[in-house]
């Protein structure tokens, strides 16, 4: 009602706000709320955070010489469900996946466990993410180090920097037959 006012004091309707909500309420009217901002990454400031050496070079000589990860949120009927993937750039693959209705390090550290499984990586694999408090946990970088991978993060605030993962997320949902108003 207070908006539906506004907009009319501006045309130069004079309504008072209390006609405006008996009128919307006859009629069966709601106002839309603004659809909540998801937030789906956490950087923690005291954690250390590594240097950008992918530096947007989204090619690979071969197989299993960089990942680029990545999370993103899925609506489904019973709430949301965060995906975290693994891909490989050289072939484009998603080489592993997890699903988890918490946004925290295990959901990450699964992904990677699957990639690692199925790939067996050579040590001085070059994995890089983004800045998320998942990303920087010592769990995820106890993880890396084990695999003797060398972990790239992307600058602070640059979607671009890990351009691949995001358009990959991009294309799933559009074939999930979500708009983007949905995402």
């Amino acid at each position: 009602a207070l908006r539906i006012q506004a907009d009319l004091h501006e045309q130069g309707e004079r309504v008072s706000r209390q006609r405006i909500g008996r009128l919307m309420r006859q009629a069966a009217l709601v106002a839309r709320g603004k659809r909540k901002f998801r937030t789906t990454t956490k950087v923690k400031s005291s954690r250390p955070v590594a240097e950008n050496i992918l530096a947007r070079e989204f090619t690979a000589d071969g197989p299993n010489q960089k990942w680029v990860t990545d999370i993103t949120y899925l609506p489904t009927r019973e709430g949301w469900l965060y995906l975290a993937t693994v891909m490989d750039l050289y072939s484009r693959k998603i080489v592993g996946w997890a699903l988890n209705e918490r946004l925290q390090t295990p959901l990450v550290t699964a992904a990677l466990e699957m990639a690692v499984g199925r790939r067996k990586p050579p040590g001085g694999l070059l994995h890089h993410s983004d800045r998320g408090s998942q990303y920087t946990s010592e769990v995820y970088k106890q993880a890396l180090d084990r695999l003797q991978a060398v972990q790239s993060m992307s600058e602070k605030g640059e979607c671009w920097d890990n351009a691949v993962q995001e358009s990959f997320f991009a294309t799933l949902k559009t074939e999930m037959g979500l708009s983007e108003a949905q995402w």
